[in-house]
């Protein structure tokens, strides 16, 4: 019996642990535990020749040469769409599935997409990551801070192509337009007059309220 236990342990050698010494982090092999240190030491010895971004493993810069051959071979059998990664099509595959799987523990909302949910759960933390470098204002993301830009830039993308008015921001531009397109969403239940901004029926509606008090 005991001849036959220790074959069994000479085929079964002792799992040798391949212990990350910064993060604790465990690798099965001690090449995989290589690969992960250069995420510490910041090692990036597979450079893009073409644009010069460098990459830790071999198999993610061939991943990103895809993005100048244009090689896409991730298709999707729904919609004919193709990818560059697997990953890409798996994600955008949960548009035809309706499939949700991020939930925010706080309030049960649920997301297709992870960064999503990262971006939700700062409504929950108050977390304001990204600052404007020119006033200090903090923002919850990255695209509230890129429209808040332009308020220092003075850039005004979004154009009126009836009267050439610019705007900072889209909805603004949207809401201008219901001049030109006659567009009354905001209607007054007392005169029955209608509005084609919810702000100015807002005001209109305190005019009421004035003579009610008065």
């Amino acid at each position: 019996m005991k001849e036959r236990v220790k074959k069994h342990s000479q085929n079964h050698p002792k799992e040798i642990s391949h212990l990350c010494g910064v993060c604790g982090i465990k690798c099965s092999t001690s090449y995989s535990l290589n690969l992960h240190l250069r995420i510490h030491t910041n090692d990036k010895p597979f450079a893009c020749e073409i644009c010069g971004k460098a990459f830790t493993q071999a198999c993610i810069l061939r991943r990103h040469l895809r993005i100048h051959t244009n090689d896409k071979p991730f298709a999707c059998e729904i919609c004919g769409k193709a990818f560059t990664q697997a990953c890409i099509l798996r994600r955008h595959l949960r548009i035809h599935t309706k499939e949700k799987p991020y939930v925010c523990e706080d309030c049960g909302k649920e997301f297709a997409r992870r960064g999503h949910l990262t971006e939700h759960l700062r409504i929950h933390t108050n977390e304001k990551p990204f600052a404007c470098e020119i006033c200090g204002k903090v923002f919850n993301q990255a695209c509230n801070l890129r429209r808040h830009l332009r308020i220092h830039t003075e850039g005004k993308p979004f154009v009126c192509e009836d009267c050439g008015k610019e705007f900072t921001q889209r909805s603004t531009l949207s809401a201008h337009l219901r001049i030109h397109t006659i567009e009354k969403p905001s209607a007054c239940e007392v005169r029955r007059k209608v509005f084609s901004q919810k702000g100015i029926l807002q005001r209109h509606l305190l005019t009421h309220m004035k003579k009610i008090i008065s």
